[in-house]
């Protein structure tokens, strides 16, 4: 059984993605590790070569702006590195997500324990969605709460939509009919992704968010989606969060050293509707979020 691990990125010093370590996270449980890596002039494909390590593959792209709705390109960068892998399994990470170095074991055994029951087609990982530091997560019912992030090489799947999630086409000629394809069978992992998209500066994230928007909309849109924002994104501007107890992965360390701000959720603005009050009463009484997306099918 061997495990292939893939990701892509592009300009990843540029716009504060801590890729170097979301490759570390999970170079150990990896018989190879393929990179889509568009062009860039930040030094991102540099820093990744001096990894120096022999299980890295890196494939050199150049991302199509033309592909500028719903997220395209990331999904198509993703596919790229996805059918050049050859493992038996396959593991993506994205350039902001880490696995703690504690959950390597579980995973593997994970993947052992399925391994030879083709209903399962996938794994899934809950998420832990950092958000204004490293001390404090999303807390609202919007952000995703799980998504697959290992599945079976051979199964037609492919990375949907923008990349969060993937897909299968059981008959190729699905893709020409338009079709969306078929949602995988998945098993829960217990084991969650580290995910810190929402941690940067609040110059930096508002310099991220609209180079990730310009990927969804065209100049037209994208003027108008960003013309009331001011330089600085606001943290505040959230319903809830919840405050972080456990240990970040250890290739982390610096980025936490050096970077975590000083977020207030005190200062969170305005009181929620009814209606919203009346949603998340009801998620905690049913112990689950109710009218959640899943872009997957869960096998008990």
């Amino acid at each position: 059984m061997t495990i292939s691990g893939f990701s892509y990125i592009r300009n990843g010093f540029k716009y504060q993605y801590p890729f170097l370590e979301s490759i570390q996270s999970i170079l150990p449980l990896c018989d190879e590790f393929v990179i889509a890596v568009g062009q860039s002039e930040d030094g991102t494909r540099e820093a990744i070569e001096a990894l120096n390590s022999p299980k890295i593959r890196i494939i050199d792209t150049v991302w199509d702006e033309a592909l500028r709705q719903g997220g395209q390109i990331f999904a198509q960068q993703a596919n790229v590195a996805l059918d050049a892998c050859t493992g038996d399994w396959l593991f993506h990470i994205q350039a902001d997500e880490i696995i703690h170095e504690k959950d390597l074991p579980a995973i593997r055994k994970a993947i052992e324990q399925v391994d030879s029951n083709p209903r399962v087609e996938g794994l899934l990982f809950d998420f832990l969605n950092f958000y204004g530091s490293y001390d404090y997560l999303n807390g609202t019912r919007y952000q995703h709460r799980r998504e697959i992030r290992i599945f079976r090489r051979g199964i037609g799947a492919f990375s949907y939509r923008d990349s969060q999630g993937f897909r299968r086409y059981p008959d190729p000629a699905m893709k020409e009919q338009g079709h969306k394809g078929m949602k995988l069978h998945v098993k829960l992992v217990g084991v969650p992704v580290y995910h810190y998209s929402y941690v940067r500066s609040p110059k930096a994230m508002t310099e991220k968010s609209k180079y990730f928007a310009s990927f969804w909309f065209d100049d037209a849109q994208l003027e108008k989606a960003f013309e009331n924002d001011s330089d600085e994104t606001d943290y505040y501007k959230i319903e809830r969060v919840k405050k972080f107890t456990g240990t970040h992965p250890a290739v982390m360390a610096e980025w936490i050293k050096n970077g975590n701000y000083d977020f207030d959720p005190s200062q969170i603005k305005g009181d929620l509707p009814l209606k919203k009050r009346m949603a998340y009463w009801l998620d905690a009484l049913a112990g689950r979020r109710i009218g959640e997306y899943k872009n997957y099918k869960l096998i008990s």
